[in-house]
């Protein structure tokens, strides 16, 4: 899934994770970034936003719907 980018995956999934959570600007996901001494461009994050947010929803969604799951069951108690 990120092979061949520049970025380790955690920085890219935590970048991602970021701009879709907490509804913030690519520039802001930059700062924080920065803040944290990586650095890279705003246009970059809006990229792997562009590629990988299909694949964080398909995950998400998976979790969600986890056949036999007992704690599903649970919660509706």
């Amino acid at each position: 899934m990120f092979a061949g980018y520049r970025f380790p995956r955690e920085v890219i999934a935590v970048a991602v994770r970021w701009y879709l959570r907490y509804g913030l600007s690519y520039r802001d996901v930059e700062d924080l970034l920065a803040e944290r001494g990586v650095t890279v461009d705003h246009v970059t994050v809006y990229r792997w936003v562009q590629r990988f947010t299909p694949e964080f929803i398909e995950a998400a969604r998976l979790c969600r719907h986890v056949p036999g799951d007992a704690g599903s069951s649970m919660r509706r108690m």
